[in-house]
């Protein structure tokens, strides 16, 4: 038996935000509540950004005041896209995570967050400094990690560069984000070894979508590389809807789990409570 331990991700949030139709604050709140009783080590259930920029997550305060966490040990992860949104996620006890997406792509960080690079790296500062001073823990997506469909320059030196600026600055979780599906396994064994090697003392996590057509493939990729920290989705429902990725979902959590099972791993998951939010997820994404 492997003695891996792997921290699955499992990303709601990043489901739902992009569906047209408001998901009623109650079934969002039944849905994540039976996700926290699965056993995942992270839940990435909303986000505090701009309400006009993604209404779907409008709610995720009072969501947050729904959610029973006196019976799991996953931790709550919340998206933060400004220094507003870091401000007012860090009031909260619950949460653990603050979630920041940093794009190596000029273009989507503009697209995403209204910033450019260079002020990114101002509020990941401001951020990091919020987070030690509230006792939350800050993970970095590398947006655009393996392409970006924008023109902008792409290669592995130019993630290991933004890599390495953001790990100077104190970031100790860095996950690499496809976005938009561009990544191959070819990419994936390519990259991520070099980054773990590279940053041995940083958690190094992996945030892919993918049609379902590759997602083993990538799945097999990312655990062959090393990888701990894997994001994904029940279905593999989402997509980026600033990256306007409506072809590409998230990789699809039952995928990893029968994947990373098949290789022996340990993961101590309810698949009771998992089968029951299979059920309920038909009520929210149709």
């Amino acid at each position: 038996m492997s003695q891996k331990k792997f921290k699955l991700v499992e990303c709601p949030r990043d489901a739902m935000q992009g569906l047209h139709d408001f998901v009623p604050t109650e079934l969002k709140s039944e849905y994540l509540n039976l996700l926290l009783q699965v056993g995942f080590d992270t839940l990435d259930f909303g986000s505090f950004v701009s309400h006009k920029a993604i209404p779907q997550m409008s709610d995720t305060e009072e969501v947050l005041s729904r959610l029973d966490l006196s019976n799991t040990s996953t931790k709550l992860l919340a998206i933060v896209a400004n220094l507003r949104g870091v401000e007012n996620a860090v009031k909260h006890q619950q949460i653990y995570y603050l979630g920041f997406p940093f794009s190596i792509s000029e273009t989507f960080q503009q697209r995403n967050t209204n910033s450019s690079i260079s002020q990114s790296i101002n509020t990941v500062e401001q951020m990091l400094s919020l987070c030690d001073k509230n006792d939350k823990t800050a993970v970095i997506y590398l947006s655009m990690g393996f392409g970006n469909p924008y023109g902008d320059e792409w290669n592995y030196e130019i993630v290991e560069k933004w890599a390495d600026v953001l790990v100077g600055k104190g970031v100790k979780i860095l996950s690499l984000a496809d976005t938009v599906g561009v990544s191959t396994p070819e990419k994936i064994t390519d990259i991520l070894p070099k980054l773990i090697e590279k940053f041995a003392n940083i958690e190094i996590g992996i945030h892919l979508h993918s049609t379902p057509a590759e997602r083993f493939e990538k799945i097999e990729a990312a655990y062959h590389s090393g990888i701990k920290r894997i994001d994904s989705a029940l279905k593999g429902f989402g997509g980026c809807p600033m990256a306007a990725d409506d072809l590409t979902g998230n990789i699809a959590t039952e995928d990893v789990i029968s994947f990373l099972n098949s290789k022996g791993e340990e993961l101590s998951l309810d698949m009771n409570k998992w089968s029951e939010a299979m059920s309920l997820s038909g009520k929210i994404f149709g």
